[in-house]
């Protein structure tokens, strides 16, 4: 028996514009979108998370106010582009039933709070392979999705290229 849209189950996937993001979108429609499932059994959401420009500037006072408009218009570019590459994956591969979201905030929350939004039952983030010491200091978005998010969290690591 064939599925509906409404039944389907909810697959987040988290991209940002590094390469990360983007391999863990296009390794999860080539592993549960492909051309070759005549129904796949997930609805698809990709997220990306637009930081503010007060988080991406990280300064106040004097001067602050003239720099952010223009850094929150490269924030904008920045997530448009990440959403035509979105886009054109998704496209490029036949996946047509596709929602794409930009949602202003940290990474970790914004994906939390998408999974909640839609009753996601799998959340695909990227991992940029970060050691111990700058995962400390960043902050890891998989991690904290990992031990946070209330569904199943798929890390996809991005292959090493042999040199």
């Amino acid at each position: 028996m064939a599925e509906s849209a409404s039944e389907k189950q909810v697959m987040v996937v988290g991209v940002d514009e590094s390469d990360y993001g983007v391999h863990a979108l296009e390794w999860t429609i080539d592993h549960f979108f492909a051309p070759s499932m005549p129904v796949s059994p997930f609805k698809l959401v990709v997220v990306h998370a637009k930081p503010s420009a007060s988080s991406a500037v990280g300064l106040v006072g004097p001067g602050a106010a003239e720099v952010f408009p223009v850094v929150e218009a490269d924030l904008k570019r920045r997530a448009a582009r990440v959403v035509e590459k979105a886009k054109e994956l998704c496209t490029s591969r036949s996946v047509h039933d596709v929602t794409i979201e930009v949602v202003e905030g940290d990474a970790r929350n914004v994906l939390c709070d998408a999974v909640e939004k839609h009753h996601a039952s799998i959340l695909v983030v990227g991992s940029h392979g970060y050691g111990a010491i700058k995962r400390a200091v960043l902050g890891s978005v998989s991690d904290y999705c990992a031990h946070h998010a209330h569904c199943t969290v798929m890390i996809v690591k991005k292959p090493k290229t042999k040199h």
